[in-house]
């Protein structure tokens, strides 16, 4: 298996890091100086990892998925702060072409899909290298062993840290893994990004490409010392404003349970229910690390005091009785 120092370190780092900030809608639906506003927040408050993706956000009206990369680019330039930051983004769900049916117009992950795309984001993020470099889901019209073929050059030479599987399905994290185990010159994922909240979605619902958290992920991050990542986790602000429905594979008897139990429990604590479900989130024995999609200052500064909350154990253990994968045990 392929390890590198570059890769410890920054293993070493998202372990001790807390959350992420989702830069999917900068520089689209978030203008830049918004965008800017709460990156400077973001790290101001002590936060060292962000998260965006070559395709962010082609499906606005008028975006191409160029945006967020060029919004990060343009602030770590002016700022400085690329040492300071980890910095993530994902190759596999582009369009192509932009105005192609989607999912099944994805670019994919073929081994020139890859490398060509990987030296696009960091002309547009103005860096030679990225701390985290995801596959942004499953292509299952590539074999794994030559998309790995790319994935590792940019390990070996130093431009990729480590590698992250998002949206992934656990077979194929397990045959990625038994690639990695064969040989000295192939990585392995060490980031598995999902989507994940205290609600669950609606097993039936298509949700495809996205990945909901399930127990086959966590316990292969368990076995595998990997990262675990949850997105969405505030539903677009469905947990907290009565008036943003919840999308429809969360509208259910079960989720109406949860939900009113998140909320009664936030009020008894007086926090937001979007504080307590990211407080449950990351502060669980087997924590999910929190990618924030925010839209404004106010905003990461209600989230960011939400992770900062300890919660009770009496609080948690009502949460458990109800959550999706019910009490998950620290291996």
């Amino acid at each position: 298996m392929l390890n590198t120092p570059l890769q410890e370190s920054v293993l070493d780092r998202l372990r001790s890091t807390r959350v992420a900030l989702g830069t999917m809608y900068f520089g689209t639906t978030v203008d830049e100086p918004t965008s800017r506003a709460v990156l400077d927040r973001f790290a101001e408050r002590g936060g060292r990892l962000l998260d965006t993706a070559n395709c962010y956000s082609f499906w606005v009206p008028g975006g191409t998925g160029e945006e967020s990369e060029l919004v990060l680019g343009r602030w770590l330039a002016a700022t400085g702060a690329r040492a300071e930051m980890l910095l993530a983004t994902k190759v596999g769900c582009l369009p192509d072409p932009l105005d192609g049916p989607f999912p099944e117009s994805a670019e994919g992950l073929a081994p020139e899909v890859v490398l060509k795309q990987f030296q696009r984001s960091t002309e547009r993020l103005g860096c030679e290298t990225v701390d985290v470099y995801f596959t942004h889901a499953d292509d299952p019209s590539t074999p794994l062993a030559e998309t790995f073929g790319a994935l590792s050059e940019l390990v070996r030479s130093g431009r990729v840290g480590v590698l992250g599987a998002s949206n992934p399905a656990v077979e194929r994290l397990r045959e990625a893994e038994e690639l990695a185990a064969d040989g000295e010159a192939t990585a392995a994922y060490r980031v598995v990004q999902v989507r994940h909240s205290y609600l669950w979605p609606d097993p039936s619902a298509d949700i495809r490409p996205q990945v909901p958290l399930d127990r086959p992920l966590v316990h292969f991050a368990q076995e595998h010392g990997a990262v675990l990542q949850g997105y969405s986790p505030l539903l677009q602000g469905a947990l907290t404003r009565p008036d943003r429905q919840l999308s429809p594979e969360y509208r259910g008897a079960d989720n109406a349970r949860r939900l009113a139990r998140l909320r009664e429990l936030a009020g008894r604590l007086g926090v937001t229910a979007n504080q307590l479900a990211l407080a449950w989130m990351a502060g669980g024995p087997v924590p999910v690390m929190p990618v924030l999609g925010v839209s404004s200052v106010a905003q990461l500064d209600e989230a960011l005091d939400g992770l900062a909350l300890e919660l009770p154990e009496e609080i948690r253990g009502r949460l458990d009785e109800l959550a999706p994968l019910g009490r998950l045990r620290a291996r």
